[in-house]
């Protein structure tokens, strides 16, 4: 973009997404649940935000910087938690999906989180006796002695990969504050791991990096939230396409 995400509209936003992602002609695929989070740092007027940069060899977007996460596991709907998701970010994400659940609400949280650990070894959690008998990706937590944190979590946003992607992902973006990071797993980036770096940036050194478009709008999003000094307030935009064309709504 050629100005600042947050001098845009949402209007804006949707024509900057109409230009920069083509058309691609191939078979339906449905978009995988999945989460992101996204971990600030500092205060509201002067906030950094922590991007990883992906291998060069990986087949989806390669040497890209970009939010931890990734797509749902079965088993993270059942793992036991230090805190309870907030009540505005659990019904904003039981809108405007197939068979609505709190389990499921809870489960995308939890992703963000696990994701998290796995690509960048940071933990978000409080202290609290994890089950010895975690699947691998939760075992961090347990040998830490905590427990995920739903609370330092809130859903801001939400984007559909556009159709014909070779992967399509249905994207629930949170926040989190870089205070809520309890322990860090040492070794986990490195020049053989998914994400090879990780650095915080301040949103204008962000844009100046190669990121997914996605990426810019949701930096543009958080941004005017920041300025607007409150996560829960604020509907949760929703991007997606449809014949090719993006769009975005609001969830009150």
């Amino acid at each position: 973009m050629s100005q600042s995400e947050t001098e845009l509209t949402g209007d804006a936003l949707v024509e900057y997404l109409a230009r920069v992602e083509p058309r691609v002609a191939g078979p339906y695929r449905r978009p995988r649940d999945s989460a992101t989070l996204i971990l600030l740092d500092g205060p509201p007027s002067a906030p950094r935000v922590l991007l990883g940069k992906r291998h060069q060899r990986h087949a989806f977007l390669p040497g890209k910087f970009v939010f931890p996460g990734g797509a749902i596991d079965a088993g993270d709907s059942r793992i036991k938690t230090a805190t309870a998701l907030d009540a505005d970010s659990e019904r904003r994400l039981l809108a405007q999906i197939r068979r609505p659940s709190p389990a499921r609400a809870r489960a995308l949280a939890l992703t963000a989180i696990r994701e998290t650990c796995e690509e960048t070894g940071l933990l978000i959690g409080q202290r609290g006796d994890a089950p010895a008998k975690l699947a691998p990706a939760w075992k961090p937590f347990h040998d830490a002695g905590m427990l995920p944190h739903l609370g330092a979590l809130t859903f801001v946003a939400r984007a559909i990969t556009p159709p014909g992607r070779i992967r399509r992902f249905d994207t629930r973006f949170f926040v989190a504050h870089r205070r809520d990071v309890a322990a860090e797993v040492p070794g986990i980036v490195g020049p053989d791991a998914e994400l090879i770096e990780l650095r915080w940036l301040t949103f204008d050194e962000a844009r100046a990096e190669s990121l997914p478009h996605i990426t810019r709008v949701t930096l543009g999003e958080i941004e005017r939230r920041l300025q607007a000094a409150s996560f829960s307030r604020p509907p949760v935009p929703f991007y997606y396409f449809r014949n090719g064309r993006p769009y975005r709504e609001e969830i009150e």
